[in-house]
């Protein structure tokens, strides 16, 4: 036998070559289609490309003249993040164990996994954008946005986690004539709470990013700043509170990675 045909060779996914060369021609006829019947106003792009340089050329070198301004923002964003992950989390936990199959009835069981499946169903601009509407331009619709997309984050993660805890703690406690709320905190709680701990410090970490984001609709934060930066054409600032927001998401994810890997 020779060596070509002892060399082991992954199958495809897709066992017919004619349907799978089939499905590659006609993905490729859908994207030629669709670009060509996009709406593009090449005319519209090209004068886009003149703005965008006379943006970059205004935005050399960055200006920290206000310092203090955009300090402001980011703290404004440091507490939203705080505020909406310690909040998200206090409603996730109990929200986590009604979406637990292996420990609730079915219809607290159906209730909970709707509540999480409706917070994850919007973007959180979309989100954000509403609360605006709702409670005003600032930092408590920041903060009321993020509450609601660490719920769908947190709380879906940990009742997967919940749902695959060793059960012979939760027989041991019923056994023993525990209650229900003793067996959650002595026989459930203690096994997801390394899990628990590192999805807190991941969501800080990720709203201290989406605070950036939303602020740009009004939700309050170094955003809003940046987008007042942008409004006012000082595309010097705006680029100083760009550079700030980067180097505060690579500091945040490398704490926050130290952190997860200690504690995993």
């Amino acid at each position: 036998m020779s060596a070509g045909k002892d060399t082991w060779r992954k199958p495809p996914f897709i066992a017919s070559p004619a349907l799978r060369y089939g499905l590659y021609a006609v993905a490729a006829v859908y994207f030629v289609v669709t670009l060509a019947t996009l709406p593009i106003d090449w005319e519209r792009v090209s004068d886009g490309l003149t703005r965008a340089q006379r943006i970059f050329s205004g935005a050399f070198p960055p200006s920290f003249d206000r310092a203090g301004l955009l300090f402001d923002g980011f703290m404004e964003s440091l507490k939203i993040a705080i505020l909406a992950t310690a909040g998200g989390i206090a409603v996730s936990v109990p929200l986590a164990f009604m979406a637990a199959g292996n420990i609730s009835v079915k219809p607290v069981y159906l209730l909970g996994r709707g509540i999480i499946i409706v917070a994850r169903s919007f973007h959180p601009v979309i989100v954000a954008i509403i609360f605006v509407k709702a409670v005003g331009f600032g930092p408590f619709a920041g903060a009321l946005t993020l509450l609601v997309y660490s719920i769908g984050f947190v709380a879906k993660l940990l009742a997967e986690r919940i749902e695959e805890i060793d059960f012979g703690q939760v027989e041991a406690m019923r056994a023993a004539g525990a209650g229900f709320i003793a067996t959650l905190a002595y026989a459930v709680l203690p096994q997801i709470m390394p899990r628990l701990v590192g999805l807190g410090i991941y969501q800080l970490d990720s709203n201290l990013r989406a605070s950036a984001v939303v602020g740009i609709v009004g939700a309050g934060g170094i955003g809003a700043t940046l987008a007042n930066a942008f409004g006012r054409y000082d595309y010097d600032f705006a680029l100083a509170i760009t550079m700030v927001i980067v180097g505060v998401i690579l500091v945040s994810e490398a704490v926050s990675g130290f952190v997860r890997k200690r504690i995993a």
